[in-house]
């Protein structure tokens, strides 16, 4: 038999009931007083984002993950004592103290070992890297990864003027939403294809963490802010985050595809991390290559929900039959700080 890898058992998405259009995200800065009002249907040009999932105002991020959890769980047929270790992995959390994992996995009834992994929108890749290393060391068999996104609360509605419009503006596209993955162990008979991830590549550029900043943390905190507004509000460096994730995206995938022996054409369907519209050009522009085809598309209608990204993306793959048993399926990750992943399955 083959070394043991990790395997998708099932991915599930949760996202809340409540949806705002751009029109009315508009007419929320409006409202807010600051001073400026961006241009009717501005945002939605500018990201192609139509309008996002915002969470209730007696949610937390904690609540998202839980929410997609025990739909996967239910519909997996597993109790909560058949797992072996549990990751929440999001660039959201409830609070500093105590790790986001440890409110999931009291609200999931789960007693198994537990902890958070944290890079931003590359989390949940980071951290099923992680569990592919943790179940090929015969650690853990069965790992439950938890995500719940709730960046919207970010977003800076009070706007003075057009520059402050233009370094609040990737946070109208985040939407909010929470996701689920069940990795087992398994093995594959050599004479056949192996079957989980069969390898991941990741690459940094951390001197371009200035770009892309929440300066206070926590769900809870963001809707209580107190002092300066912006501070607890993401600000962005658009062009010098797209610059610096253009070139990771230009100098490694290729190189991360070349390691492994593959190329985008070997996929089914290839999951990529979605800001703007514009973004995806680029993606699948001749300087990388990415087929338009093997993409399924979430941003219009679903927003930025960050590190739930890729599960919302091969959720709806696996949905649709875009992508199935025996499928290879690409995720690729790109995210602040900066840093960009590549990561190849099989179903």
């Amino acid at each position: 038999m083959s070394d043991l890898r990790a395997c998708l058992a099932g991915a599930t998405t949760y996202l809340p009931e409540r949806w705002t259009s751009m029109s009315e995200r508009e007419a929320q800065i409006a409202a807010a007083g600051g001073g400026f009002t961006p241009p009717p249907g501005l945002i939605t040009q500018l990201t192609g984002v139509t309008g996002v999932h915002l969470i209730d105002d007696d949610q937390q991020a904690s609540d998202l993950a839980a929410g997609a959890a025990r739909k996967l769980l239910a519909d997996q047929g597993v109790r909560p004592a058949d797992i072996d270790l549990m990751i929440f992995a999001a660039a959201s959390q409830d609070m500093i103290e105590p790790a986001t994992s440890h409110v999931v996995a009291a609200k999931l009834g789960l007693t198994c070992p537990v902890f958070d992994v944290k890079n931003a929108c590359n989390s949940v890749l980071n951290a099923m890297e992680i569990t592919q290393a943790l179940i090929a060391s015969g650690r853990y068999r069965t790992v439950l990864i938890t995500c719940g996104e709730a960046p919207s609360v970010a977003a800076q509605l009070r706007i003075c003027d057009a520059a402050a419009f233009a370094r609040a503006l990737p946070a109208y596209g985040f939407s909010d939403a929470g996701a689920a993955l069940l990795l087992t162990a398994g093995a594959t008979p050599r004479a056949l294809p192996p079957r989980g991830i069969l390898g991941c590549r990741f690459a940094a550029d951390s001197a371009a963490w200035p770009s892309a900043t929440v300066l206070h943390g926590g769900i809870a905190s963001l809707r209580h802010r107190s002092g300066p507004e912006a501070a607890a509000c993401f600000r962005m460096d658009s062009v010098r985050m797209r610059d610096s994730l253009r070139t990771l995206g230009r100098t490694h995938l290729h190189r991360a595809l070349d390691e492994l022996g593959l190329t985008f054409d070997d996929f089914a369907f290839i999951g990529v991390h979605q800001v703007a519209l514009s973004d995806l050009d680029e993606l699948c522009g001749p300087a990388i290559g990415v087929p338009r085809d093997r993409l399924v598309v979430t941003l219009p209608d679903h927003g930025n929900v960050a590190s739930a990204s890729l599960p919302l993306q091969l959720t709806r793959a696996l949905e649709t039959g875009r992508a199935g048993p025996g499928d290879l399926v690409a995720l690729i990750g790109l995210a602040a700080g900066s840093s960009a992943g590549l990561m190849a399955l099989r179903l």
